[in-house]
């Protein structure tokens, strides 16, 4: 499971170790982490060759998890897994709503103005407390991150792999 195959889908990374046994403080990145974080749970890693941690025990911290895995008991192996991603297959998430996607749908899309003119490529999404932000970057390698709000992101076609954008004055000039 790589991160590059479109059947997997983030679904939270560890942030730091917590403490000295071995805990870990996991950011959640789907709607439902509340169901997805619970004892018992197998999380897989996002790496050429996954790995499986199961939850020990978990606990609200500060809108993270502090997560502890089974087998890991030390505050040395829980540093080795910073940023490290865990992903969960396509076919367990939620069914999306209307004007809904997952950001790895979006990455890749083209960018266009109002008037039709190409912007750039998504190439990242930026999952914010508030707001996700649109990493674009245009043909001449400039890079600028677009709040994903309807005011400036109007329309997105996900089949035509088509996003556009009103774009705010400077932000690519």
């Amino acid at each position: 499971m790589t991160s590059q195959d479109q059947n997997i889908i983030p679904s939270g990374y560890v942030r730091r170790a917590h403490g000295i046994s071995g805990d870990v403080v996991v950011r959640g990145l789907l709607q439902d982490s509340e169901e997805r974080m619970v004892v018992g749970a197998v999380m897989i890693t996002i790496e050429d060759t996954p790995r499986r941690f199961e939850i020990a025990t978990v606990r609200r911290h500060q809108g993270d998890y502090i997560i502890s895995f089974d087998g890991m008991d030390s505050r040395e192996s829980a540093s080795e897994l910073r940023g490290t991603q865990f992903g969960t297959p396509r076919s367990e998430l939620r069914s999306l709503g209307e004007g809904e996607w997952w950001p790895e749908d979006l990455v890749g899309c083209s960018v266009e103005d109002l008037n039709g003119e190409p912007v750039g490529t998504v190439t990242d999404v930026i999952t914010g407390a508030s707001q996700d932000r649109l990493v674009v970057t245009t043909p001449e390698g400039e890079r600028g991150e677009i709040p994903f709000v309807a005011a400036l992101v109007p329309s997105v076609d996900i089949e035509a792999q088509r996003v556009v954008v009103e774009l705010p004055d400077g932000l690519f000039e």
